[in-house]
């Protein structure tokens, strides 16, 4: 017998009670839900909105973007970085987060988002620093509001759902913008992170590039939900599911959720279809999981070739101005290729600087312990140097 036929066949009986007369839901999701498709401006009549000068803009950013990831994917063929998980195809997603920031508000890249970051304005040595495995980080995340790389899934959600918090908590008119793929919404930090900023209304913008797979494994088999975006009604935000590959449709999307957190309003969710065209890093091979023809059906619904279609339309696209924003892409990349090719002047004793504010006791004794050991080598290779002297005079070593 089941606890409901112990219970009995009506539910009009006493142990049927209705919820007490104070329960209500808490918002209306409604106004939380994504639209059916995903938002579009490009080729569509609402593409005549959309101002010149952004366009220009973001076609700028994206061909340079472009062509950094193809300098920094050559650059692992090289041996100058150890490893490079590649944005294209998804650059409209990178530059349109970089872009809607004011230089107050604060970005929470994932290991993918390191063109977001050069978007912002980080050296693009620096923010290749960490895939090299030079340094942690490589940067200071102060000087241009860029949290560190995190190679974890879905840990820097929690991380700008703090900031942002705190922010607000001070006053600070700050918003906290976090970058994560769809492998990383089925991570425990995603749903701590929206469940928190939900609660606490946190001026926080969660953007989740749906790129079809985390790794090799396809999102169907991720999630059963009618989209990501959906994910965000269980939480008590909005939804909002863009065209990741519409590069105005998202820097739109992105700049209401932006000031809709900034105005008082809470987070959003901002889900963007897009597709990784290279594989997940230069050690990975995408032919075990994907076919040639889902990439080139995806590469007809490239981010750059959409937004020239829209700037060819409207007389825009010149000999001159592509030749410059190309001039200015290869200038890029041939600076970033050859500061990468000089071999870095490395202080071993890095390993223990901005790591704790204050070193903890176990950290000092490692550093103690390292310090003495490079001395001892140090000492050693200079009297290998006396003893080599030596010998070149002809005399008899003691």
């Amino acid at each position: 017998m089941t606890v409901l036929e112990q219970r009995g066949s009506s539910r009009n009986e006493s142990h049927w009670p209705a919820p007490p007369p104070a329960w209500r839901p808490r918002v209306d999701p409604a106004p939380l839900l994504p639209d059916a498709e995903p938002y579009r401006l490009l080729g569509t009549d609402a593409a005549a909105r959309v101002e010149s000068g952004l366009l220009t803009e973001l076609y700028g950013h994206l061909v340079r973007g472009r062509r950094y990831n193809a300098q920094a994917t050559a650059l692992t063929r090289q041996g100058r970085l150890a490893v490079y998980p590649s944005s294209t195809g998804q650059e409209a997603c990178q530059v349109a987060a970089a872009l809607v920031l004011k230089e107050r508000d604060w970005l929470f890249p994932s290991y993918r988002d390191t063109l977001a970051a050069v978007a912002r304005g980080l050296d693009p040595v620096q923010a290749l620093t960490l895939l090299r495995g030079d340094w942690h980080t490589g940067y200071d995340p102060r000087e241009h509001r860029v949290a560190p790389l995190c190679t974890p899934l879905a840990t820097q959600l929690p991380h700008a759902v703090g900031l942002a918090h705190a922010a607000r908590l001070k006053g600070d008119d700050v918003v906290a913008l976090a970058m994560v793929g769809d492998g990383g919404t089925s991570e425990g930090d995603f749903h701590e992170a929206l469940n928190f900023a939900a609660v606490w209304q946190a001026p926080v913008v969660f953007l989740v590039q749906n790129n079809g797979f985390a790794i090799s494994v396809p999102l169907a088999k991720q999630t059963a939900a009618p989209s990501l975006a959906h994910k965000a009604v269980g939480y008590g935000m909005p939804g909002r599911l863009v065209d990741g590959n519409d590069a105005p449709a998202l820097h739109q999307v992105l700049s209401e959720a932006v000031e809709r957190a900034r105005r008082g309003g809470g987070p959003t969710l901002v889900e963007a279809i897009t597709y990784r065209v290279e594989a997940h890093t230069n050690a990975d091979d995408a032919t075990r999981y994907r076919t040639e023809d889902e990439v080139e059906q995806w590469r007809g619904h490239d981010p750059i070739a959409l937004v020239e279609r829209e700037l060819s339309e409207r007389g825009l696209l010149t000999d001159a101005f592509a030749q410059q924003v190309r001039d200015g892409a290869e200038e890029l990349a041939a600076g970033l290729r050859d500061r990468m090719n000089q071999d870095p002047a490395l202080d071993p004793m890095d390993l223990f600087a901005h790591v704790y504010a204050e070193p903890t006791a176990q950290l000092r004794e490692q550093e103690a312990q390292l310090r003495a050991e490079l001395a001892a080598e140090a000492e050693d290779e200079a009297s290998r140097g006396r003893g080599a002297a030596h010998d070149t005079t002809g005399k008899e070593r003691p």
